[in-house]
C-alpha cells in the first residue's frame, strides 16, 4: 500500500472485513483491498540525509506499516484464489495471522511517540492504523492530538469527520469535512466523504442545511461532481454518483444511465463490471428499455450476482406482461372470502 494511507482516509474498512470477503473470491477480495487502500495522496518518501532526525525515524517506521500491509494483502488476495480452490485458511486463522503481523508494527508507532510526542503526523498516521484495527476509539484521541499539534492539518479534520459520521453527532461531521475542504480545496477525498456522509445521513443533513432531503441529494451530487474532478479515474466515486439517482424525484433515468456507464468503464475487475450490468439493467428497466435491460442481465455470470441478477429477471417478465395479465395476476393471489 501507498506510505500515505496512513494519512487521510476514505473510511476504513478493517482487516476482518477484507478477511471475510476472501470467502468471494480474489475479485471480490481485491475490490475490498483496493477501498481499503484509498488514501489522500502524500509527499513522495524523504531521504533520511536532508530531514530532521524525528522525520527519519518516523519514515523508517512508515517504512515497517508499508511492508506489513503489502505482505497482508498479499496474504488475503492469495488466500481467495486458494479458497476457490477449497484450500484457503480459515478466517480466524487468517485474522489471527495478521494481528500476529501487525503487533510489531503498532509497537514501532508506540515507540516512536514515546520519542516524539509533539510528532502531529505521527500521531495522525497512528491513529488511522489504529482504525483499520477496529480500535476507534483509540484512533480518535490520536486524531484529536494530531489536530491538536497542529490545526491547519485537513487530513486530521478528515479523519475526525469520518469518525464522528459513524458515531454521532453527524453534524459534527459535516463541520469537520468543510474545514478540511476548506484547508485543502483540491482534494478528492474530501469532498467524496462529505457527499457520502449527507447521502448516508439526509435527514440529519436536511435540518443541519435547512434544506429539503431532495436539495441534500442534490448537493451530494455537486460534491461528487468536484471530487470526480480531480480524481476521475474513481470507480468507488463514480458508482457513488450512480447510486445518488436511485433517491432523486422525478427520476432522471438517461442521466442515471450516463453514470452508471461511465462507472462501467471504469470498473477494474469483471466482478465490478458485471455488477455495473445489473444497475444498467435496474434502470433501463425503468426507462422502459426492457430489450436493453435483458441484454444487460445476460452479460452477468458471476454466481456470488445470480440472486440479484435472478430477481431482476423476474421484475422484467413481470413488468413486460399487459396490464390485464398484472391485474389477473393479483386476482388469482388474493385470499378466499369468508363465508
Amino acid at each position: 500500500m501507498a506510505r500515505a494511507r496512513r494519512l487521510a482516509t476514505l473510511g476504513g474498512v478493517k482487516w476482518i472485513l477484507i478477511v471475510w470477503l476472501a470467502g468471494l473470491g480474489s475479485a471480490a477480495v481485491a475490490a475490498a483491498a483496493a477501498k481499503a487502500g484509498e488514501r489522500a495522496p502524500g509527499a513522495p518518501p524523504f531521504s533520511t540525509a536532508t530531514v530532521s532526525p524525528a522525520e527519519a525515524d518516523f519514515q523508517r517506521v512508515m517504512a515497517v506499516d508499508d511492508a506489513a500491509h503489502e505482505e497482508i494483502d498479499k496474504w488475503i488476495k492469495d488466500n481467495g484464489a486458494f479458497a476457490k480452490k477449497g484450500a484457503g485458511l480459515a478466517d480466524a486463522v487468517l485474522s489471527l495471522k495478521i494481528e500476529q503481523r501487525l503487533e510489531p508494527v503498532k509497537r514501532a508507532y508506540e515507540e516512536f511517540l514515546q520519542r516524539h510526542p509533539q510528532h502531529a503526523r505521527g500521531h495522525l498516521a497512528f491513529g488511522s492504523f489504529l482504525n483499520d484495527l477496529g480500535e476507534e476509539a483509540d484512533a480518535r484521541k490520536r486524531w484529536e492530538k494530531a489536530l491538536e499539534l497542529d490545526p491547519t492539518n485537513p487530513a486530521a479534520f478528515n479523519n475526525l469527520a469520518n469518525s464522528y459520521g459513524q458515531t454521532g453527532p453527524v453534524a459534527k461531521a459535516f463541520e469537520l469535512y468543510s474545514k478540511a475542504i476548506e484547508l485543502n480545496p483540491r482534494q478528492a477525498i474530501y469532498y467524496h466523504n462529505l457527499g457520502s456522509v449527507i447521502v448516508l445521513h439526509r435527514k440529519e443533513a436536511a435540518t443541519h442545511y435547512r434544506i429539503t432531503e431532495q436539495q441534500v441529494l442534490r448537493n451530494a451530487l455537486e460534491l461528487y461532481r468536484l471530487a470526480e474532478k480531480f480524481d476521475p479515474a474513481n470507480f468507488q466515486l463514480a458508482t457513488d454518483i450512480a447510486q445518488v439517482y436511485y433517491g432523486l424525484q422525478p427520476p432522471a433515468h438517461e442521466a442515471a444511465i450516463t453514470a452508471w456507464s461511465r462507472a462501467q468503464a471504469l470498473a477494474r475487475t469483471e466482478q465490478e463490471r458485471e455488477a455495473t450490468h445489473l444497475h444498467l439493467a435496474r434502470v433501463k428497466a425503468a426507462a422502459g428499455k426492457l430489450t436493453e435491460a435483458r441484454v444487460h442481465l445476460d452479460s452477468v455470470t458471476d454466481a456470488s450476482l445470480a440472486g440479484v441478477k435472478n430477481r431482476l429477471a423476474r421484475e422484467l417478465v413481470d413488468q413486460a406482461l399487459p396490464q390485464s395479465n398484472k391485474d389477473d395476476d393479483r386476482r388469482l393471489t388474493l385470499p378466499p372470502r369468508k363465508p
